[in-house]
């Protein structure tokens, strides 16, 4: 019970830190203490990622500095790759969705470690310098679009709660300040989690309730002190602690998949 409880306050700290970071190690966090499937894990995880991130919403809105709009049309473009990403969840032999997890891991680690996802010089979607929002036309709309169904369906397949591909996305397509990204991230996170939570649900999901309760609880209490701690820690050293971190989860699934 106490690892459960220090993993969840690990993951939820990375999430209310980075935006990300929470989903992509919640599922690898149970499968290695529960002795879980990613699909027996999948679910647990994504309803405490879900959780944590409403609480973090609430913050970002207060001081206002979520981006709500691209919030609300990422989540909403997401709807049927979520849905349809649970359902191959449930085909989808466990040592392939585990590897696939893997390595999709793997590629946004290498991704945000060596900076590639940098590009406000040519922005698709542009900031108004005088509003601090996005200035909406097709082009915004379809990168967003994208960003949408591509995370929604590693939310519904995998568990995630998308924030390891939005935060990237969001640093690669628009030119928004970080805590921006990670506040909208953290918004779109609670709205897609909820849509595949929902899935999951209608699908027959049991959740275990105690472990269930343990780890929303400390995921949420972890969420807290990651946000308290934002301004305190270096942007660029949490990306590289948790990209550094994501590799050597990601290895270490890859490992037990081929040795299962």
């Amino acid at each position: 019970m106490w690892m459960l409880i220090l993993e969840g306050l690990a993951i939820g700290g990375l999430l209310g830190l980075t935006g990300a970071g929470g989903g992509i190690l919640a599922v690898p966090a149970l499968m290695a203490s529960q002795g879980w499937t990613v699909a027996q894990a999948a679910p647990v995880g994504l309803l405490a990622v879900t959780l944590s991130a409403l609480v973090g919403t609430f913050e970002g809105l207060f001081k206002r500095i979520v981006r709500y709009r691209a919030a609300l049309w990422i989540a909403l473009i997401s709807i049927p790759s979520a849905r349809y990403g649970v359902h191959l969840a449930g085909i989808i032999s466990p040592v392939w969705l585990t590897l696939a997890f893997s390595l999709v891991m793997l590629l946004v680690a290498y991704r945000i470690f060596f900076n590639k996802v940098h590009d406000h010089e040519n922005a698709l979607c542009k900031v108004n310098q005088t509003t601090g929002r996005l200035i909406w036309n097709m082009k915004t709309a379809l990168s967003l679009g994208i960003i949408g169904m591509v995370a929604g369906l590693l939310t519904g397949l995998l568990g995630v709660g998308g924030g390891f591909v939005i935060v990237p996305a969001l640093r690669k397509v628009t030119d928004l300040d970080m805590r921006s990204i990670v506040a909208t991230s953290l918004m779109i996170i609670f709205l897609i989690g909820g849509v595949s939570i929902s899935a999951h649900v209608l699908d027959g999901f049991q959740y275990p309730i105690l472990t269930t309760f343990t780890f929303v609880v400390a995921c949420i209490v972890g969420m807290l002190i990651g946000r308290s701690l934002i301004h305190r820690i270096d942007a660029n050293r949490v990306q590289k602690i948790f990209a550094t971190t994501v590799i050597g989860v990601a290895l270490y699934l890859i490992y037990t998949a081929v040795i299962a």
